[in-house]
């Protein structure tokens, strides 16, 4: 702690022939070591304590600049050892500048009055008018918003989830910003009540007002030319460039915001993208991507969405206002063009292409293809879970996790085939087959939530839908014994009756989380009672995730024991040997159409425009040149080695397992 004292009547001396002023010079505290040599043109007002400036910063270009306050007025501050000051074209009032600052031709730094920070901020989410507030804080994680934002019907719950930000924010008022350790705040305009965490770097900003920024060593926030926030937290790792205006916002870790994207009463969580278009009152869970100027995405919930360019998600329908919301479940994606009206609920990793204006509610028919046709909406029940670009994606979002924070906020699960999903592919096998069944022998269609449902398309998603089950029962049995010392029937079925009831039934996907319901249920109630403080919760959450498998596995043995109407200890040998087949054939059947669906990628329409100036082989040879051959392609060699790991692990399993006597 730096111990201050009075400036000395020659230290008072100095400063005035190095153009300095004060109000009261008795009011100017500096360290003992404290050197005026590098304090020039500054006028002391308020009580102002000042440390040591021996630093020399080092610039790009190899220019140097010595620590010191140059050419500004300093209100009520605390100016720690080696910060650099300069070209402060208004004035610094009520601030902490924490060691190693760089501050450079900035207008204004003030804290007015008591502020907390951005912490606090209720942000109008999903509804323009109002109605599912999320009261944003600096800790705020995906699942803990999406409890504040959509269990509005539990009011004890909303109550003191609104209680406990409350406090939260009332705990973070001050009337001193602070600026942290080592932060470099360049070309900038004003920043107002604004908190700037360690090692950020605001470098040509045109206004914030009323924010926090997280920053740190490991996950440095960069704040860019012409950006403009106000009512914002802005957490670690994450950039906002390129005049991005952002207002009642919080952006969370790892995200990209710029190229002039605007966005209002927004939320965006872990590794989000928005740049060029534009963002009201959405709900962003991770991985909510849009890149193009022609898109809108509006009043909804998404994660792990892109956006196609000149999407326009509507909730103009309404008569009393705009208050209509759309809910698209993990993995939806847009073409270009696109149109969504609200209200509208899309089931997970669903592609919508065209116009869609019937408010479809197609939840429980995940990995679908909701499609325009004459003006009429068309769905493909399940053929998205062969899509080589959706697979593609799924592998790709853990690689561009951008969060690199030693404490991450959000827990995220990857698992494309989940107890979430496909408890809702269950579902939509009931949906299918009551359609096929209640279907006139001679109609080639029927009407499901205002969208057309082929025949053939009905029974090729029960076919999907069960593969996918098949598949993941497989897996998690395969996951169980695979690497186990098992020598009998009876060592198998001791592997696979480990468990419990926790995770059998419905789950939930909160922006990221999957979980029972049975469990965030009781989260819920203890919440509510007030039992639970906001890092309890979020300890909860994250243990939650952490038993993540052992949940998957309780609902798939539950499942696995439906399938054959018994109990795991009744199971004979056979029965552990036909799920295995079962994945096996699933596994072969889903990669075969998966490489069918990478080889469109090599076929002729593909290699148009190739060879421009020569002949057919040339075209040929352009192509390998620069997309390569099918065979040598990552993605294929990855697919395809997972298709041989599958069929020979598989096999080896069965031959061992068949060899066992019965009990």
């Amino acid at each position: 702690m730096t111990n201050y004292r009075q400036l000395t009547d020659k230290e008072i001396a100095t400063l005035t022939v190095f153009g300095c002023s004060a109000e009261n010079w008795t009011e100017v505290q500096v360290a003992e070591d404290f050197s005026p040599t590098f304090i020039q043109n500054v006028h002391f007002s308020g009580i102002v304590f000042l440390g040591t400036y021996n630093k020399v910063f080092e610039l790009a270009g190899g220019i140097k600049k010595h620590a010191g306050i140059f050419n500004t007025v300093l209100r009520n501050c605390v100016i720690e050892n080696d910060v650099f000051i300069d070209k402060i074209h208004n004035y610094i009032a009520n601030y902490r500048i924490e060691e190693g600052a760089y501050i450079e031709n900035v207008n204004l730094l003030l804290t007015d009055g008591i502020s907390s920070f951005g912490n606090g901020v209720k942000v109008a989410t999903m509804i323009e008018s109002g109605g599912r507030e999320v009261a944003i804080f600096d800790q705020l994680s995906a699942p803990l918003a999406y409890m504040m934002a959509f269990y509005r019907h539990d009011a004890a719950l909303s109550s003191q989830l609104d209680k406990l930000v409350a406090m939260y924010a009332l705990s973070q008022e001050s009337d001193m910003g602070v600026i942290g350790k080592n932060v470099r705040i360049t070309n900038s305009g004003s920043l107002k009540n604004v908190r700037v965490g360690d090692f950020a770097q605001l470098k040509g900003v045109s206004l914030l007002e009323n924010g926090t920024i997280i920053s740190n060593r490991q996950a440095p926030v960069i704040i860019g030319s012409g950006v403009q926030c106000n009512d914002f937290i802005i957490q670690s790792g994450t950039s906002v460039t390129d005049s991005a205006m952002i207002s009642r916002c919080f952006i969370g870790q790892g995200c990209l915001i710029g190229k002039q994207f605007s966005a209002m009463d927004s939320l965006f969580f872990a590794n989000c993208q928005g740049l060029h278009g534009e963002a009201v009152s959405i709900f962003a869970g991770p991985y909510t991507v849009t890149h193009h100027k022609s898109t809108l995405m509006l009043t909804a919930l998404y994660s792990f969405m892109n956006a196609g360019s000149g999407t326009n998600f509507s909730n103009h329908m309404y008569k009393l206002g705009p208050v209509h919301q759309g809910i698209t479940e993990r993995g939806v994606k847009t073409s270009s063009n696109s149109y969504m009206m609200w209200p509208a609920k899309i089931g997970p990793f669903t592609v919508v292409l065209g116009s869609q204006k019937g408010n479809p509610d197609i939840a429980d028919l995940p990995f679908s293809y909701l499609l325009e046709n004459d003006g009429e909406s068309n769905l493909l029940p399940g053929i998205n879970l062969h899509s080589a670009g959706t697979i593609r994606d799924v592998q790709k979002w853990p690689k561009r996790d951008l969060r690199k924070d030693n404490i991450k906020l959000d827990p995220i699960n990857f698992d494309f085939l989940s107890p979430f999903t496909l408890s809702k592919a269950l579902r939509g096998i009931e949906i299918l087959k009551g359609l096929l069944q209640n279907m006139d022998e001679t109609a080639g269609f029927v009407w499901y939530q205002n969208c057309k449902i082929k025949r053939s398309s009905i029974r090729k998603g029960i076919d999907l839908y069960e593969m996918a089950v098949n598949q993941f029962i497989g897996e998690q049995i395969v996951k169980k014994i695979n690497g186990q010392k098992i020598e009998s029937q009876q060592d198998v079925i001791s592997l696979l009756s480990v468990g419990s009831e926790t995770g059998t039934g419905d789950w939930v996907d909160l922006a990221g989380l999957l979980a029972p319901k049975s469990e965030i249920d009781k989260l819920l109630s203890e919440i509510a009672v007030g039992k639970i403080e906001l890092q309890e919760i979020q300890n909860k959450l994250i243990a939650l995730h952490l038993a993540y498998d052992d949940f998957s596995w309780n609902w798939a043995k539950d499942i696995l024991q439906k399938q054959h109407g018994k109990s795991i200890t009744e199971f004979e040998i056979q029965d552990i040997i036909t799920s295995i087949e079962k994945w096996e054939k699933a596994v072969m059947s889903f990669n075969d159409l998966v490489l069918r669906d990478c080889k469109k990628e090599f076929n002729s329409i593909s290699k148009t425009g190739f060879g421009i100036d020569g002949t057919e082989n040339d075209k040929q040879l352009d192509f390998e040149a620069t997309r390569g051959a099918y065979e040598d392609n990552s993605f294929v060699k990855e697919i395809t080695n997972q298709l041989n790991t599958t069929i020979e692990l598989a096999d080896k399993l069965a031959s061992k397992l068949i060899t066992f006597p019965k009990f």
